[in-house]
């Protein structure tokens, strides 16, 4: 039983040490103790549930980053479009970092462990991935001079907010 919710009270004359228990409880359990039946969280939590999917990507038995490949994939990608974009190819090098990012999106998606790829709930990742790495590439496309994506309807809403 969870300590926060048990306060214990001195001994009496046989050794018998009772219990005050301050959340809603039921009948004992197997070994006499009361249990909690509140659904409700505790005041304060103590640690911290790994995000599903946050087990291993390898075994145990493999060194540490071949246990975190899908990371080192997705941060080695965005590393060199840094790289890339530093050495003033402007359109690749943000092309690689959204690329990255949708490459995270698809390993969280597919693979059951992606190690510390995983820091929330699978849908948040790979949203949050997704969206991300979409918009990188779409604003990289977009980018001027002389883009490579051209959206009509973007020319002109921009003129129209301009002009008024």
């Amino acid at each position: 039983m969870n300590d926060e919710s048990v306060n214990r009270v001195s001994a009496d004359d046989d050794g018998v040490v009772e219990e005050t228990v301050r959340d809603a409880i039921s009948a004992p359990d197997a070994q006499g103790r009361p249990r909690r039946v509140t659904r409700r969280f505790p005041l304060f939590t103590r640690d911290t549930a790994r995000p599903e999917g946050g087990g291993r990507a390898a075994s145990g038995a493999a060194p540490a980053p071949a246990r975190q490949w899908p990371l080192l994939v997705v941060l080695g990608t965005v590393a060199l479009g840094l790289l890339v974009t530093a050495l003033d190819a402007f359109r690749i090098g943000i092309l690689l970092i959204g690329v990255g990012l949708l490459a995270g999106a698809v390993l969280r998606w597919m693979l059951p462990g992606v190690g510390m790829l995983a820091v929330r709930s699978r849908f948040t990742d790979i949203s949050t991935y997704g969206v991300l790495g979409l918009v990188i590439v779409l604003l990289a496309l977009m980018a001027q001079p002389q883009p490579w994506l051209e959206i009509p309807f973007l020319k002109d809403t921009l003129h129209s907010t301009v002009t008024r």
